[in-house]
């Protein structure tokens, strides 16, 4: 596994600008990866600061380590670099016991490094072993295994579900055929199976074709939308009044969560509409800061390629 992390942080100065972030704030980096974003907000907490990174790839943890060392210590925060799963926020922030925190940022999908190396099974254009796992050390669900031993209906389920692909169901009966025959081990065993399903014509538009079940199988691999849930729920928890959630997402499932996360804690009340004056007492929790997402401008993607679906929103606590 490669230790070098190359990532480019998408949307930073935009992230930093919505962050709002000031001399002695704590923030949260809860997909801390290489530190692209937490390397430029700690300069704006500074040493009076508190900077806490959550991340499960060791490597990743250890590139940001390296990478926050550099900084000069009149500007380094509090370094708080904890391994695990945003979706155990709880936990992670608590084994730090700060009170609360000023800002979190969650920068969704798979970081760079991850795809990069053909030994965790994440990309359709390196063969590798199907695996997918973000924490190999704690997971024990592989890409694998879901492919073969799913049955067709659940393969279509999770295919078309995650990824809105719209040969689902024909590339759920081509992968249960292959089996029969062999197991589908590798990457490229499974490209292949993708291909042969989708038809030739549909093939020749919209990128690479197995890259929709890639990105599903990954989603069910490491169960990403329920943890984006518990993730989202614990921060706003933990967010001091003024805090800011500002999350920047990929694709249109996780983007959908954020949005309807924001609106369940900015819109509580459950009275009826004609009623003239709340009475279920339910106050905001959230203010919506961004009513529509912020995008990364034509230079930004042309730099970085990564940043091109990136959509991203940002919540205020009251």
């Amino acid at each position: 596994m490669t230790s070098e992390y190359r990532h480019t942080p998408v949307l930073l100065a935009e992230c930093l600008e919505y962050s709002n972030l000031k001399p002695q704030h704590t923030f949260v980096d809860a997909t801390l990866g290489g530190a692209g974003h937490s390397f430029e907000a700690a300069k704006l907490i500074g040493s009076g600061g508190t900077l806490i990174g959550i991340d499960q790839d060791e490597v990743a943890l250890a590139a940001a380590r390296r990478k926050l060392g550099t900084l000069p210590d009149d500007v380094r925060p509090r370094l708080e670099l904890v391994r695990g799963n945003f979706g155990n926020m709880d936990e992670a922030l608590l084994s730090t016991e700060v009170p609360g925190v000023d800002a979190v940022l969650f920068d969704l999908g798979v970081s760079s490094v991850q795809i990069d190396t053909p030994s965790r099974g994440f990309s359709f254009k390196e063969n590798g072993p199907l695996d997918m796992r973000m924490d190999p050390g704690k997971q024990t669900l592989t890409a694998a295994e879901i492919i073969n031993t799913y049955t067709a209906a659940d393969l279509t389920r999770i295919i078309r579900t995650y990824s809105d692909e719209k040969w689902a169901s024909r590339i759920a009966d081509f992968a249960v055929r292959a089996r029969q025959t062999a197991p589908i081990e590798t990457s490229e065993q499974l490209v292949d199976i993708i291909k042969a399903a989708i038809p030739a014509s549909a093939r020749r538009a919209g990128g690479h074709p197995a890259k929709r079940t890639f990105q599903a199988l990954r989603i069910e691999v490491n169960g990403e939308l329920d943890v984006l849930r518990s993730g989202l729920d614990a921060a706003i928890r933990w967010l001091n009044p003024g805090g800011r959630l500002v999350v920047i997402s990929y694709h249109s499932l996780e983007d959908r969560i954020v949005k309807e996360t924001f609106a369940k804690f900015a819109n509580r009340c459950t009275c009826p509409p004609d009623l003239p004056v709340c009475m279920c007492g339910k106050q905001p929790i959230l203010d919506i800061v961004t009513r529509k997402p912020v995008l990364p401008t034509a230079e930004e993607i042309e730099r970085n390629a990564r940043a091109r679906s990136a959509k991203l929103r940002v919540a205020q606590k009251r």
